[in-house]
């Protein structure tokens, strides 16, 4: 498998996630831009953790895995 097929898997599992299993459209998104400005993320992987950033900062009850807890 190769990353752009890794892309679209991601992105049709988001899409698929219920509303009531997803974090508010606000805080997905402050918490993407936060992940983005981290020396942790590697292509789209946090360093930390290993997690896909998009995956864990659509999970409601999920944080950040730095030291740091930036969000």
């Amino acid at each position: 498998m190769d990353i752009d097929e890794y892309t679209q898997n991601i992105l049709e599992y988001i899409k698929n996630v219920s509303a009531e299993n997803r974090a508010d459209e606000e805080v997905y998104l402050r918490r993407l831009e936060i992940c983005r400005s981290c020396e942790e993320l590697s292509n789209g992987i946090c360093a930390k953790c290993g997690c896909f950033v998009e995956l864990r900062a659509l999970n409601p009850k999920a944080y950040c895995a730095s030291e740091k807890k930036l969000w």
